[in-house]
């Protein structure tokens, strides 16, 4: 039965009160079954189960409200306790039929707050406990007092009711005299430390002080012997004669004689040990992952702040973060119970891993580990760690009938303590475990505080290029290409720049992956789209049929944006430029195999009359096929083919011959050519005879203003 509604529930309030109604009474007679026997209430057992629907509603109200707040729970505890349930037995069988019911009714409900509300009943329940406790130690305590006070015929009643709650009491009573030696030892003691009363007679009070006892204990007994307090408590661990280990909330008083001086010493002491190993479990649940086994992120994190809490002279700390490749697949398709076993028996190789070793072993969540070298001999030692984990997993694994390969990719950092703090251990081991993800998986990366400082920076330089766009820090060169034939100026490439007010001038290959890798591309491209057909039609207006075309780069991305045509289009027409004076240059790789909607988008521009160029021809995978069918009118030819022609007389046989087949087979599509990267007279005539229409490099111009392609048209309309 679902006990939490979901949003779109139909169910009301009054059908969600009625379930917990039904679920609360079962969960009584369960409770009420579990716990018969184990304390004295004067009860029946239908009296018994009445009561506990009213605090299994409670506890079940606890897991459902919003915000989670255990303290209902912990009431229920006191509220056993007030009502005679007072057995170690029944909290136990409590605790257990809590998780178990819960799990099994509400299996909606976070195990965290499920062992929330378990751990808040036992600390209700132990609270209790021991405040019944104190009042029965302060009732022996007073009635030992009163005995002092009284005349000697009251000191024999006042006595007798003392031996009659030393004898009888559930609790541990010890006497001894002033110097520690045990005089008496009721029977409660003696079960509860496996020792006869004449054993205990043989025994100081200070031998069951330990070494391995908190120093105030030591301190307060030593304040009480002297006499300078008459009492103090301690949780304290006392050893069985079997050997056996019981916790005990103890409590130690002295007794003054007639003149005030100290007589004897009352020990007595509650078995608190099955509260104390439930506490235990509790505590390591919180710290242990509950799949693997494993330290889990909290412990981690704990063990951590201690190495940077404490830092110690010379003192080094490596950490690998270690995350399973592919493990998501497995997951998916295999099913969440096949990667749970995979996840155990990776936690298992890895802890086998380093097991001779002081290394922490955690699992952070999901497919996500690490190794903590809390006292690091230095980078070496995690290195050899990385690649022991990448040894241990090398081999398949073998789940059900499956035969599983997994690998590992591995973030390693080593430093000395001193060097920041655990929040930059983690980040930094974090950013390594990427690089070593994007840099193709089952292998490990070092920490490199160089790299990790330039990708710092390009981050930021990413982070301001929004607003980079508004402070007009952007801004175009332009390069000319000129007819080979006559050298005449036929266009202009835009190239744009970036006046960083810190870096100073950027050129493109610094900025234009980032604005591709965080989707930037597409508005920066528009503004230079815009500010680029802006000066072609200023050229237009002064030149006329002298004015060069211009030539803008799309990047992939902006390629296939969806609202590449109608930017075009609006362009064009905000700014009056006829559309055979804009020519829009991709990449090989980008154009190849293009999706039909980028296809049906340059067809579109194409047909408005804007030029297609695919810049750098013969670096990418050419389809020829393709090709043809491609809306196109010109390739440039990559300057990489232009290198072997740079010498008159003596070109590269192997370039020639390239750029030789490129060109005629761009004249076979009907298409123009242009080379790039000409620096030489050499390579221009070459190229020219060749047959290649147009140029472009250094050899020509270099980029600049506006006003360099200006002082350039002019002369030309001179000339």
């Amino acid at each position: 039965m679902r006990m939490t509604e979901r949003p779109g529930d139909s169910a009301g309030t009054g059908d969600h009160d009625a379930d917990h109604a039904v679920v609360a009474r079962r969960l009584a007679r369960e409770w009420a079954a579990a716990i018969n026997g184990t304390s004295y209430v004067s009860m029946s057992q239908d009296e018994v189960v009445d009561y506990l629907v009213g605090l299994a509603t409670r506890i079940f109200a606890a897991l459902d409200a919003e915000p989670f707040n255990p303290r209902a729970a912990w009431e229920v505890g006191v509220d056993l306790v007030d009502s005679h349930f007072t057995s170690s037995a029944t909290l136990e069988r409590t605790i257990t039929l809590l998780g178990d019911e819960i799990t099994q009714e509400m299996p909606d409900v976070a195990a965290g707050r499920i062992s929330a509300v378990q751990g808040a009943l036992a600390g209700g329940y132990g609270y209790a406990l021991r405040q019944r406790t104190l009042h029965e130690q302060e009732a022996i305590r007073e009635a030992v007092l009163d005995a002092r006070e009284q005349a000697e015929a009251a000191l024999r009643a006042s006595e007798a009711r003392f031996r009659a709650l030393f004898t009888e009491a559930a609790i541990g009573i010890g006497l001894a005299d002033v110097d520690g030696r045990m005089l008496d030892a009721n029977l409660a003691l003696q079960q509860m430390l496996g020792y006869s009363l004449e054993e205990f007679r043989g025994f100081s009070l200070h031998e069951f002080l330990h070494a391995g006892d908190p120093e105030a204990t030591h301190e307060a007994y030593r304040q009480l012997t002297r006499g300078d307090r008459e009492y103090f408590r301690a949780e304290k661990q006392f050893f069985r004669s079997d050997g056996d280990s019981v916790w005990t909330n103890l409590t130690v008083s002295l007794v003054r004689g007639p003149d005030g001086e100290p007589q004897y010493q009352l020990a007595m002491m509650e078995d608190v040990t099955d509260r104390h190993q439930l506490q235990d479990r509790l505590r390591y649940q919180a710290l242990h992952d509950p799949l693997t086994g494993l330290a889990n992120r909290a412990l981690f994190l704990d063990r951590l702040a201690r190495v940077f809490n404490r830092p110690e002279r010379d003192r080094r700390v490596g950490l690998c973060f270690i995350d399973l490749d592919g493990f998501k697949v497995i997951n998916d398709s295999l099913g969440h119970h096949v990667g749970d076993e995979l996840l155990v028996a990776v936690a298992k190789r890895l802890a086998a891993s380093v097991a001779l070793t002081d290394c922490l072993v955690a699992r952070l969540g999901g497919d996500e580990f690490v190794l903590l070298a809390e006292r690091s001999s230095g980078t070496d030692q995690l290195i050899e760690l990385g690649n022991q984990v990448l040894d241990v997993l090398a081999d398949p694994i073998r789940i059900g009938g499956h035969q599983l390969s997994v690998s590992a990719s591995i973030g390693i950092v080593e430093r000395p303590v001193v060097a920041g703090g655990s929040g930059d251990l983690i980040r930094d081991a974090d950013v390594t475990l990427y690089w070593a993800k994007s840099e193709g998986k089952s292998r490990w990366a070092l920490f490199d505080p160089e790299r990790n400082a330039r990708e710092v920076a390009r981050f930021r330089l990413s982070a301001t290029m929004p607003a980079a766009l508004e402070r007009d820090e952007f801004y175009v060169d332009y390069q000319p290409l000129v007819a080979l034939a006559d050298g005449r100026v036929i266009a202009v490439e835009a190239l744009v720049r970036w006046q960083h007010p810190e870096h100073g001038l950027l050129a493109p290959d610094k900025f234009i992956g980032l604005a591709e890798e965080t989707g930037l591309i597409v508005q920066l491209g528009r503004w230079v789209l815009e500010h680029t057909c802006r000066q072609a039609r200023q050229w237009s207006d002064e030149f006329g049929d002298d004015a060069p075309f211009v030539s803008v780069n799309l990047a992939a991305r902006q390629s296939r944006d969806p609202s590449l045509v109608s930017d075009v289009e609006s362009i064009l027409r905000d700014t009056g430029l006829r559309a055979g004076q804009l020519q829009l240059e991709l990449t090989e790789s980008a154009v190849m195999g293009t999706a039909e909607d980028q296809t049906s988008a340059l067809r579109k521009l194409y047909d408005m009359g804007v030029r297609i160029a695919i810049d750098d021809f013969g670096t990418g995978y050419s389809n020829l096929a393709y090709l043809r069918r491609l809306p196109v009118h010109e390739l440039k030819i990559a300057g990489s083919f232009v290198e072997g022609l740079r010498v008159a007389g003596r070109p590269d046989p192997v370039d020639e011959q390239i750029v030789g087949a490129l060109v005629t087979l761009a004249h076979a599509l009907g298409l123009t050519v242009t080379a790039e990267g000409v620096e030489t007279a050499a390579q221009a005539e070459r190229l020219r005879d060749i047959g290649c229409e147009a140029g472009q490099g250094w050899y020509f111009a270099r980029p600049g203003p506006p006003a360099a392609i200006n002082r350039l048209l002019a002369t030309q309309r001179r000339r």
